[in-house]
């Protein structure tokens, strides 16, 4: 199968399990053919579990569901270095962190020493213990959910975390008909068991690859940077998004693009992918909040204050 057809394949599979989410399934194929790591904001039984083993079980990848906890500690993420005594020597115990898809499952109910573990390996793709590095199996991903609504007992992510996610989504309720559906169709972790996969490791990373060569016009690279420069200047906006934020728009853009079988990006492309890729980046100004302001809301307004390029994607 070619990388071309492979992520129709891929849609087609997940929505065997995941029932009329087309949007979302399509924004987690965008976050990883970026690059990137996803946080899912939603209430507990929308399906964040089942949207990441059925990605994994498509994709062919090693998956690791890590439940976090405050008693949950940094080596019970990355792995622990033993003594044996029958070899005489130390040697290193890997953690669930060392497979390629991680479904860091409420991960805001850990301390943010623990959270911070996740640090090195989201940006870099590697660990390192006791001045030894350990690399990464690629692709790698890291899914992470978190209840929006519950906060007793929680720990906020810091902004220096928010900022490894390249995206932020929520799943939401189904539909009426579509929760009818589910109910026909019996217990998801039944049917995940005989999703086949439709794709391998490398042929995700040939398309990785393939999105990293999208077209982006020059005058949309500065329609990026005039994006996210807008956030910074904006009243309600207490923290803007930082240059992080533009790579990400700029490989999420790109993804988009390649995900909707276009070689080139648009300007709806970068206005259509930068709320879920902006918003969790920012905070709101004291008075926004106390007026009852939203960050969606705010970003709508820094879109469409921000000038867009007359260009077409195609123009060189």
């Amino acid at each position: 199968m070619s990388a071309k057809n492979a992520v129709n394949q891929i849609k087609e599979n997940m929505k065997q399990i995941i029932i009329g989410k087309d949007q979302v399934i399509e924004q987690v194929l965008v976050c990883l053919l970026a690059k990137g790591h996803l946080l899912i904001e939603d209430v507990p039984g929308t399906g964040k579990t089942t949207l990441v083993k059925a990605l994994a079980k498509s994709l062919g990848l090693t998956f690791s569901r890590i439940q976090f906890t405050p008693d949950l500690t940094p080596s019970d993420i990355i792995g622990v270095t033993q003594y044996s005594r029958k070899e005489e020597a130390f040697f290193f115990r890997q953690g669930p962190i060392f497979q390629q898809i991680i479904l860091a499952d409420e991960i805001n109910r850990t301390s943010p020493k623990t959270q911070s573990s996740l640090l090195q390996v989201m940006e870099e793709g590697e660990i390192t213990v006791e001045n030894t590095t350990y690399p990464l199996k690629q692709p790698f991903m890291v899914l992470a959910t978190q209840n929006p609504i519950e906060y007793q007992g929680t720990f906020p992510l810091p902004e220096a975390q928010l900022d490894r996610f390249l995206m932020c989504i929520s799943i939401g309720y189904p539909g009426a008909q579509e929760e009818a559906e589910i109910l026909s169709r019996g217990r998801s972790n039944q049917r995940i068991e005989v999703l086949s996969s439709v794709a391998r490791g490398d042929l995700l990373l040939e398309m990785q690859g393939e999105v990293e060569e999208i077209f982006v016009h020059e005058q949309l690279r500065s329609y990026i940077v005039n994006l996210v420069q807008g956030t910074r200047g904006h009243r309600d906006i207490h923290l803007g998004a930082s240059p992080r934020g533009s790579i990400d728009l700029f490989r999420g853009a790109k993804a988009l693009a390649y995900v909707r079988g276009r070689g080139y990006v648009t300007p709806d492309d970068i206005k259509e992918i930068a709320p879920a890729i902006l918003c969790h980046r920012m905070l709101l100004a004291p008075e926004a909040r106390i007026e009852g302001r939203r960050m969606p809301q705010v970003l709508a307004e820094v879109l469409k204050r921000t000038h867009i390029p007359g260009v077409s994607g195609r123009e060189v």
